[in-house]
């Protein structure tokens, strides 16, 4: 990852944060199947209404304003997307693994170049920053691009943070990124929002360690903090951008997240 750009070479949550994820579970917990069978608009539009309620009363708590126009793409993305087995996985082979005690600290991965569309967003709040990012790109995904289709979502989406040299503050410069599924990779639709870029990350190395739990600043730092402490050789890693990867339902009781180190080139 260049420093300052979307590279690599590098909820109802806890953490405020709105994501596509938050919205999957709302519609598993409180709807019927009756809902997205219906060919009725007017149960189209109360769904439609119920979902964007939903995502505004979460948004009001965080200081984080959810406009209208994200209620297609949001009901859009809730249909398409209710399980994450239906869910295209950023392909990537173990390179090794470190254990103790029976406990892996870390994967040493390989992630092939590929294209990304990702935003970088400079909100006050970190977690500001993350839910813009992410509905800018939902609007991406779901037909606000030169196709006019829907992509579909991968996993996982990823966060790149920066932070200064001790490691103890994220800065304000978030970027958010998905990866373009495989039928698109060879010609990437483009986004009909210009800050939204589709970029070439190089192929890449990255030190991988899971974590449980939340995704707020606070949890970051400190899954940042113990992947440098397992990490033996950590010179050979960037010191100051990391990657946040989410794979599950921030609603689980048990969420899969990992924390990605990016290996100089």
């Amino acid at each position: 990852m260049e420093r300052e750009s979307c590279q690599m070479s590098g909820s109802q949550s806890d953490s405020g944060v709105i994501t596509m994820e938050d919205l999957e579970a709302f519609s598993e917990e409180g709807h019927s199947d009756s809902a997205y069978n219906s060919n009725s608009s007017q149960e189209d539009e109360a769904e439609q209404e119920r979902l964007l309620n939903y995502w505004q009363n979460v948004g009001r708590g965080h200081q984080v304003e959810v406009p209208r126009d994200m209620a297609e793409p949001i009901q859009q993305l809730t249909r398409n997307n209710r399980t994450s087995q239906e869910r295209e996985i950023v392909p990537f082979r173990v390179i090794s693994q470190k254990e103790k005690c029976g406990e892996i600290l870390y994967e040493e991965r390989l992630y092939e170049k590929a294209k990304w569309a990702c935003i970088t967003v400079h909100e006050k709040q970190y977690e500001q920053s993350i839910c813009l990012g992410f509905m800018k790109l939902m609007r991406y995904i779901c037909e606000q691009n030169s196709t006019g289709t829907y992509l579909g979502l991968t996993i996982p989406i990823v966060t790149i943070v920066r932070t200064e040299e001790s490691r103890a503050v994220l800065s304000q410069a978030v970027t958010v990124a998905y990866y373009l599924p495989l039928q698109f990779q060879d010609q990437p639709p483009q986004p009909n929002d210009t800050e939204i870029m589709i970029q070439e990350w190089p192929t890449t190395i990255v030190y991988s360690r899971t974590f449980r739990g939340t995704t707020n600043e606070q949890s970051i730092l400190h899954e940042i903090n113990m992947l440098a402490e397992a990490l033996d050789f950590s010179e050979i890693c960037l010191e100051d951008s990391f990657i946040v990867a989410g794979y599950t339902n921030p609603a689980a009781r048990s969420r899969h997240n990992e924390i990605w180190f990016l290996r100089r080139v």
